[in-house]
């Protein structure tokens, strides 16, 4: 399973790191990605990263505010997000790919139960 943390209320402008544990499984080559879902909106692709840790990909709007990374060894994946807007609330899902890439929901095997992300003042 994928366990995320990290998530809360924060005002704009803030930071908030992200983290997400796997057990029961290893994370081997799969990329790591994370997604976001806002209340009546899809989920959405925030950012992937390959098994190494040297390649990764955002969405447009997060681009130079948020960073992903994983640590094999500790078997977790984390989302570094700095100068946070209203319009990046939502709860956050880290999942675990099916091969090294991915960045649309299909391509994610398995998903946590997500962490709630509210930017307000």
């Amino acid at each position: 399973q994928l366990v995320e943390s990290g998530g809360g209320l924060v005002q704009p402008g803030g930071s908030l790191r992200l983290s997400c544990v796997a057990s029961g499984f290893t994370l081997d080559l799969n990329a790591m990605g994370w997604f976001r879902q806002a209340p009546g909106k899809e989920r959405e692709f925030v950012a992937v990263v390959n098994w190494s840790g040297r390649l990764t990909d955002y969405r447009d709007s997060v681009k130079g505010r948020f960073t992903i990374s994983r640590d094999n060894n500790k078997m977790t994946a984390y989302l570094q997000m700095n100068s946070l807007k209203p319009e990046d609330t939502a709860t956050y899902y880290c999942a675990r790919g099916h091969a090294t890439w991915g960045t649309r929901v299909s391509d994610y095997a398995y998903w946590g139960r997500g962490t709630q992300v509210t930017v307000s003042s």
